[in-house]
């Protein structure tokens, strides 16, 4: 958090700034703007006389006395990230860039604030304003083509001031106000002011807001006039006695602002804190329409004093209006002066500047544009010179006033108060804002969190995931310091989850930036999307309906081990919460606390071995070392089946905290009782009761042996006897059989010899084999004494391999038969496959499931298989945390939703400002035709700041078919492969596709609306498909056939129909038509 090293907010009122992005003339992201600012930047150019007739002006102005080659340029404005937006290519053509800058820099903010706004559990709304249609004017006017019936209705939506903020909320799903605001010069200040009422007034719970202004003949300079307020030298000299006028720029910005409250109790990076605001207007108190009010501006300062409670002389910096004119600068601090002096009469206290003498004027985004200044200076506790400013200007009396002009980098100091700014910004028009701001209070300092973090990164192709991951490594370099568990925190719940995804899992900062350049610990993925329409906004209750299903797996015996997953019961206070629970329910039974079995203190085997690798001795069942008495006293089924339940019962729960909530389950032996209590056939009272009774019973029975062997279920027949049982079907290949010791031993040394590789299993007893029918009637009874329910999550039988039915779970007979049977596990997860194509998950010790799983499924070619494991093998030296997280970053890989905010539900975790999305920009332009010439320009700002200049002059074509100069782009990436139109009625349908869309290259089988296709754009197919083949067809025909072939085949279905109501004359004339009219395109192509 943004700490202020003296103050602390004890009232918790006010509106934090939590986040911030912009763009402006020198600067492409705010901490360019923050260096330029700091280092007294002048970003105005110098422009070229090349510059200037690139911008279709007409040759004879760069001889006009009058014309000043100077503008504030905002870089690379016919850039932008369309299909990241699901903007197809001529849609973001049409589009004006205001609204593009305007979306990228929402989007941004949102980010830098950390906040995904599709998983914000309040409402958020936007407030903002741009400036004039220039590109509307120049650009799409000139082709006139684009103004058109059919496509008019796109340009306007595109380009019109009114959709700026509602296409934004579409886009990034803000359900809150969404509010244009045009006040001039004022517009993005008061779009802040409105975004402060709205949260104080709980409209909504999170808001942006900003301005835009973007002037496409920005590089043509502009034509000064004494009487008009555009600078004679191209320099903006707010204050100084030279000073003649501002020049007019280019930018964006946009800020998050939430209420103080929430935002310290959700521990937001707060940046600054708005403490008072206001607005008014001039109304008649002027000498004319645009000039100033000082009466009205001291009264809005005034009244923003108030709004704050505060003193004037608590007040260290003024971010002034500050344009630079004759008239308007000793106007504005006349009247800061007057506000001032009705609670101070210090003198030359306050500092002031003006971000105009660093970027010029930008109109709409000229409020942004001193605020964001305002919220980096109080953050860095520093103020930033204010330039050319060398000797005041006669008609202000600086000596008597409360101010002084700051023209060095200053040190921001106070004493008694925390440090305070106001930002002014006055529109044409007479709309004033005014705004006070105070830094950040103090944040509690954040806990330590987890020895390892997973970091997640994801992004919406592959090249922006690498830029990303590079972008993140940078960041971490030039800020070492950093929580690396904020960092993970962020990414996680601060970041939209695209298809290209990569996780990693490390300790500290050093060890992120290493990992995060290792191929072999990085693991990356792909979640295949349509480019297009993966970020068109879906309906919130929707999203866990696009995850992929999960399914447990419950291991039983066998891989259970001293100290099983001891350092997650260390510190995860689930899993922990989980095992007291039932070792507190078992003690009663066992006589001891469980936890002392599963945890003894004195045992020789350690959790966290100094050196990582393996133990192959103790892979291979080799080990020289007995076992000791602690693992001599779990290997008893009396404790070791109830050991088995604890664990993975635990373990669940922590999985169903981190939103993991499975679709089916399995579970293996003792583990389909785990499945049982989960899916609620069982309580965890009785259940717990049933299988350290059940084990009991087992542990009172002869001594057995289990032998896993690599034959089929054909191939053991011949071997089974009644001294051996054939417990499990693991396999195709892979079954288990057990039986007396003796009998196992013979076996064993028999298939041996044959050259059969097997394993003996680690067990007392002999389970699912004839040898436990001795205590079938026991249990039968035990089981009968408790309430069993049918299940509510489906799981799979291990006794018949398929789906658990009502009768068979509530049937004390059936958990007999689980004791004695076969173990259907191969069935099992064939018959799971059939169903969900779900992720895997092993909820227990080891991986034995999952191998196996794996084998099943490759067995049976089936592909898209994901099996994981929770836990390490115990002879693997590794965390037991870092091998969880593993899995569940591999989970997220997999397209499994994950519950982040469960996942930290036990930490207070920051969210940190940290490298937003890396947009990958393209150009998409429509150059002005070529018989528009501006003959000339008297100012690159607002029509609204004309006071008596001349007009800007422009001749549009009087030829209304002029072909717009709209370059096709190359077909996006799908999840189909292009395959070429072969008919000529595919042709023709893909060619109406390519027009609308303004894609290069459109297959039979592209989905109209994954390319970038909405119901406007298809409203014009429909149209030229009406025209052409003279068919009444709807748009619905589009919905139900949005591909190539399907809408070809469509057509000649409605063809055909027509044709069979026809005359043989009438069904001659159509065809005609239809060839007439296919001939024709096929000419125009």
């Amino acid at each position: 958090m943004s700490v202020n090293d003296t103050f602390k907010n004890e009232n918790m009122e006010g509106i934090a700034v939590i986040g911030m992005a912009g763009r402006f003339p020198g600067a492409k992201s705010i901490n360019d703007f923050w260096r330029n600012l700091k280092d007294g930047v002048e970003s105005i150019s110098v422009l070229t006389d090349e510059d200037i007739l690139n911008s279709a002006i007409d040759p004879a102005i760069l001889n006009n006395p009058r014309h000043v080659k100077a503008g504030a340029v905002l870089e690379d404005i016919e850039l932008f990230d369309a299909a990241f937006f699901g903007f197809n290519p001529r849609e973001a053509a049409i589009m004006d860039p205001q609204h593009r800058f305007f979306l990228e820099c929402s989007w941004q903010a949102l980010e830098d604030a950390g906040y995904d706004s599709e998983n914000f559990a309040g409402e958020i709304g936007i407030y903002g304003g741009m400036g004039w249609n220039s590109y509307l004017l120049f650009n799409i006017a000139s082709n006139r083509n684009l103004l058109s019936l059919e496509i008019g209705q796109q340009t306007l939506l595109g380009n019109e001031k009114d959709f700026l903020t509602t296409r934004t909320s579409y886009k990034l799903n803000l359900k809150g106000p969404s509010i244009n605001v045009q006040t001039g010069c004022s517009t993005s200040l008061v779009s802040i002011y409105l975004a402060c009422q709205s949260l104080l007034s709980y409209q909504c719970d999170m808001a942006l807001a900003g301005g835009v202004s973007i002037n496409v003949l920005q590089k043509a300079g502009y034509l000064h006039q004494e009487v008009g307020i555009m600078s004679p030298d191209g320099h903006c000299r707010t204050f100084d006695a030279k000073a003649r006028g501002t020049v007019g720029g280019s930018g964006v910005g946009v800020v998050v602002l939430k209420r103080l409250e929430d935002a310290l109790s959700e521990r937001d990076c707060i940046h600054a804190v708005i403490i008072g605001s206001a607005i008014n207007n001039d109304g008649a108190l002027k000498v004319g329409y645009t000039a100033p009010s000082l009466v009205r501006q001291a009264q809005a300062i005034a009244q923003a004093l108030a709004v704050a409670d505060i003193e004037a002389e608590t007040v260290n910096y003024v971010e002034c209006h500050g344009s630079g004119t004759v008239l308007g600068d000793p106007v504005e601090i006349k009247a800061l002066t007057k506000a001032f002096r009705t609670s101070t009469q210090k003198k030359n206290f306050c500092a002031i500047g003006s971000v105009k003498t660093n970027v010029g004027h930008l109109d709409a985004a000229a409020g942004i544009a001193g605020f964001i200044k305002t919220v980096l200076a109080l953050k860095h506790k520093l103020i930033p010179p204010s330039l050319h400013f060398e000797e005041p200007n006669p008609e202000i009396d600086f000596t008597n006033s409360p101010f002084y002009v700051n023209t060095k980098l200053s040190e921001w100091k106070t004493n008694s108060t925390p440090r305070r700014a106001g930002v002014s910004s006055f529109g044409i028009g007479g709309t004033n804002a005014h705004i006070i701001l105070e830094e950040a209070p103090i944040g509690e300092q954040g806990e330590q969190g987890r020895k390892y973090q997973l970091l997640v990164i994801s992004a919406k192709t592959e090249s922006a995931l690498e830029t990303a991951t590079a972008n993140l490594v940078n960041h971490l370099k030039q800020h070492p310091n950093l929580n690396l568990a904020d960092v993970a925190y962020t990414l996680k719940v601060g970041r939209r989850a695209m298809g290209y995804r990569r996780v990693v899992v490390c300790q500290d900062i050093d060890d992120a930036m290493n990992a995060l350049q290792d191929p072999k610990r990085v693991l990356t993925s792909i979640q295949e999307t349509s480019e297009y329409a993966a970020y068109t906004p879906s309906p919130a209750d929707g999203l866990r309906d696009r995850d992929r299903p999960v399914a447990l797996m419950f291991p039983g015996l066998g891989t259970h081990h001293i100290n099983m997953a001891l350092e997650i019961y260390q510190v995860e206070p689930t899993f922990q919460e989980a095992v007291d629970r039932c070792c507190l329910l078992l003690k009663p039974i066992l006589g001891l606390d469980l936890r002392d079995v599963l945890y003894p203190k004195n045992s020789s085997q350690k959790q966290n071995p100094s050196k990582p690798g393996l133990d192959l001795r103790k892979m291979l069942g080799r080990s020289e070392e007995p076992a000791d008495e602690a693992t001599q006293k779990l290997n008893q089924t009396f404790f070791t089946q109830p050991a088995i339940f604890v664990v993975e019962y635990a373990l669940a729960q922590l999985w169903f905290e981190w939103g993991i909530r499975p679709v089916a389950m399995i579970g293996y032996s003792i583990g389909e009782f785990v499945a049982a209590t989960l899916a609620g056939v069982l309580s965890l009272e009785d259940a717990l009761t049933l299988v350290a009774k059940r084990a009991q019973m087992i542990q009172e029975l002869p001594a057995g042996a289990m032998l896993a062997v690599p034959l089929t279920e054909q191939e053991v027949q011949p071997f089974l006897s009644e001294k051996l049982s054939l417990s499990a079907i693991n396999g195709s290949s892979l079954c288990v059989i057990s039986g007396c010791t003796e009998a196992v031993d013979e076996l064993e040394h028999h298939l041996t010899q044959k050259g059969l590789a097997c394993r003996r299993i680690v067990t007392s007893h002999a389970f699912h084999s004839k040898m436990m029918e001795a205590i079938a009637p026991g249990l039968h009874s035990l089981v009968k004494t408790f309430n069993l329910q049918p299940p509510k999550i489906p799981y799979l039988s291990n006794v018949t391999g398929t789906w658990i039915t009502a009768e068979q779970a509530t049937d004390p007979s059936y958990w007999v038969k689980h004791l004695c049977q076969t173990v259907q596990f191969a069935s099992a997860v064939q018959e799971l496959s059939k169903k969900h194509n779900p992720v895997l998950l092993e909820v227990g010790s080891g991986q034995t499931l999952s191998s196996l799983a794996l084998s099943i499924l490759q067995s049976d070619r089936l592909v898209d298989r994901v099996v994981l494991p929770s836990l390490r093998h115990s002879y693997e030296r590794q965390s037991d945390i870092a091998f969880l997280l593993n899995t569940l970053g591999q989970l997220w890989l997999a397209g499994v939703q994950i519950d982040w905010a469960g996942f930290y539900s036990h930490e207070r975790r920051d969210r940190l400002p940290l490298p937003t999305y890396p947009f990958e920009r393209q150009r998409y332009w429509i150059e002005p035709h070529k018989q528009t010439q501006v003959v000339a320009i008297s100012q690159t700002c607002s029509p609204e700041h004309f006071q008596g200049g001349e007009a800007q002059e422009y001749q549009l074509p009087t030829n209304s078919e002029i072909v717009s100069e709209l370059s096709l782009h190359s077909r996006p990436h799908l999840r189909n492969s292009y395959v070429a139109p072969s008919s000529e009625l595919e042709h023709k349908i893909a060619s109406f596709y390519q027009q609308s869309l303004g894609i290069e290259q459109v297959g039979i089988y592209d989905n109209f609306f994954e390319l970038g296709g909405n119901s406007l754009i298809g409203i014009q197919v429909i149209a030229q498909l009406r025209k052409n083949f003279q068919l009444e067809l709807s748009l619905r025909a589009l919905f139900e056939a949005p591909s190539v072939a399907e809408l070809g085949l469509f057509i000649e279905e409605m063809i055909i129909a027509e044709l069979e109501e026809l005359t043989e004359d009438e069904a001659q004339e159509l065809v005609s038509v239809f060839t007439q009219n296919q001939q024709a395109l096929i000419t125009v192509s």
